[in-house]
């Protein structure tokens, strides 16, 4: 049960870059997610926020004027995205191929049985994880 104290009504996960194109590029062209908003020269930052289609759970990427470093904390530092389709999982495997990425071997081997996990632009693990059906 969600606890009533905690009225959120989205979710926002942000990180810095300093391959702010390339990282939206990735998110964007090569896994579909959608621009929901963007921003330029606030404070000295810029970003993009990408998300699901009609959902409220959203990417933001930000890159400061005067440098943002985003190195990956670990291998194991993963963004999960269930997909019940594995024809749909193919078909961005083939397009992220396309764009110049190609699958790496998870550090967790549980992700492997029914995943595929790439790198962002930053080395960012994402895996493509198929469901069956959630």
């Amino acid at each position: 049960m969600w606890p009533g104290d905690l009225n959120a009504v989205q979710v926002r996960v942000a990180r810095p870059t300093d391959k702010l194109g390339e990282v939206v590029r990735f998110y964007r062209d090569g896994l579909g997610l959608e621009v929901v908003g963007s921003f330029e020269g606030h404070s000295g930052y810029s970003g993009v926020m990408l998300g699901l289609p009609g959902k409220d759970y959203h990417l933001e990427f930000t890159r400061h004027e005067d440098g943002s470093p985003c190195p990956a904390p670990s291998k194991d530092n993963l963004l999960v995205f269930y997909i019940p389709d594995r024809g749909s999982i193919d078909r961005l495997v083939e397009r992220l191929a396309s764009m110049g990425h190609s699958p790496v071997p998870p550090e967790n081997p549980y992700w492997a049985e029914n995943g595929v996990t790439f790198e962002d632009p930053d080395g960012w693990r994402v895996v493509l994880m198929n469901t069956g059906g959630i």
